[in-house]
């Protein structure tokens, strides 16, 4: 999914962008995407041909020369395969900027042609039926980060950490996050059939998946004794709001203990998320930083301080798995370092980067990540996720019979009762 911008860090486009590939109705997982709006007319019109042209200053004094003589070469001597085998110059220097841009390994880095830019740009401005789950890349492999509950893609059995083989018979091999979207999206009532596989099995299985209209999911509340129970599913645009509402519930119920359960959250409003931190750290904490690649200072995001105070819980546990992405990340982040809240659960996700749309005057475009997000005592979240202060494994199995031992273990812990058990351990991260 789009103001992704999960990063409100105020750069460019506010409002563009859903933090996080919503196969719902919407793009691919960028967290905190961001529209160029703010560059020189002369660098955003940089047109397809001109990118190689040799006149533009090249920080590195790349030599061209060589590329120049393999375009040269394969116009003397490459022998089609067929008679109406042809390349126009466009579609090469396409084909030399993908290979340009996959070379940094990046994801999230991805050159659009003009016919994919314009999809794209549909895609982040609109609504669009799916199959209502979150997708990233894993290992290079295309995985489910998470479904959204009660949507197509939870109802059809599929779990986070599924690897999308195939779609519709099309492999996933080498295949661009925001390609395999375009896939699975698709008109609602319509079938898409996808190859999965699931650690444990012996081969891929095919799962055919109705595509609907996805309304996002955001809070749900319970309470059982003296504990409240916060699911908080998205950082959406509603999501400040309702967990005002959410905490209101709190403070009413006499609770004196939170279990905030950000499991299978794939993020969404970077401002949600600092907003969020707000009414639980004390004012001018650091909720995370913001690192850029281009020699920019640090950002830093702060907590504004609109604490519960006398109402604040006396101890916390935020759940996590690895569906937690991104702004779900960040909060959780923040409330274990400043030692607000203990982490229960599985290993986050790991998404923590984000990315500038580019437009170019071709109709092209680059989506380009910029900027790294970091927790408060500097640990990048795009390398390993967070893992939990207490670990807590939650086969498919216990997912399909309706058991939840990660959830037992956050209430058990916050009773005082909590006994370690052959499948959960202890780390110390603080």
């Amino acid at each position: 999914m789009h103001d992704e911008k999960i990063n409100e860090s105020g750069t460019k486009r506010n409002g563009l962008g859903v933090a996080l590939a919503l196969l719902l109705a919407i793009g691919a997982f960028f967290s905190g995407l961001q529209l160029d709006k703010l560059m020189g007319a002369d660098e955003s019109n940089a047109g397809v041909l001109s990118l190689f042209a040799g006149t533009p200053a090249i920080s590195n004094n790349a030599d061209l020369s060589e590329f120049w003589k393999v375009w040269q070469l394969l116009d003397e001597k490459f022998a089609a395969g067929t008679t109406t085998f042809s390349l126009t110059p466009e579609q090469k220097m396409q084909g030399a900027i993908d290979g340009l841009v996959a070379a940094y390994g990046d994801p999230y880095t991805t050159y659009f042609p003009p016919s994919d830019a314009a999809a794209f740009d549909e895609d982040i401005s609109g609504n669009f039926s799916g199959v209502g789950m979150e997708v990233g890349m894993r290992d290079n492999l295309i995985t489910v980060i998470s479904p959204l509950a009660g949507t197509p893609a939870e109802k059809a059995g599929l779990l986070a950490g599924d690897v999308i083989v195939k779609i519709n018979g099309t492999s996933t091999e080498k295949m661009s996050i925001d390609e395999a979207v375009r896939l699975i999206r698709g008109p609602e009532g319509s079938v898409v059939t996808l190859t999965m596989y699931r650690v444990g099995d012996l081969e891929p299985k095919d799962i055919p998946v109705t595509r609907a209209t996805i309304e996002i999911p955001t809070v749900k509340t319970e309470q059982k004794g003296d504990t409240f129970i916060i699911t908080l599913h998205s950082f959406n645009a509603l999501a400040e709001t309702k967990m005002q509402d959410a905490l209101r519930e709190y403070v009413k119920s006499g609770a004196k203990k939170i279990v905030l359960d950000m499991r299978g959250n794939p993020g969404g409003y970077l401002q949600s998320a600092v907003s969020i931190a707000s009414y639980f750290l004390p004012s001018g904490k650091v909720v995370l930083r913001e690192s850029f690649a281009d020699g920019r200072p640090e950002q830093i995001y702060r907590s504004t301080g609109r604490t519960l105070k006398e109402f604040a819980p006396k101890e916390m546990v935020v759940l996590i798995d690895g569906g937690s992405a991104s702004a779900a990340e960040i909060l959780a982040g923040a409330l274990a370092e400043h030692d607000y809240a203990t982490l229960i659960g599985t290993d986050s996700f790991g998404k923590g980067s984000v990315q500038e749309l580019v437009p170019l005057q071709s109709g092209s475009a680059l989506k380009v990540t910029i900027a790294r997000w970091l927790t408060p005592d500097g640990t990048s979240i795009s390398l390993n996720g967070l893992t939990p202060e207490i670990v807590v494994e939650r086969t498919p199995e216990q997912r399909v019979a309706g058991e939840d031992p990660q959830m037992k273990a956050a209430l058990d812990f916050l009773a005082g009762t909590y006994v370690p058990t052959a499948t959960s351990t202890t780390t110390d991260n603080r």
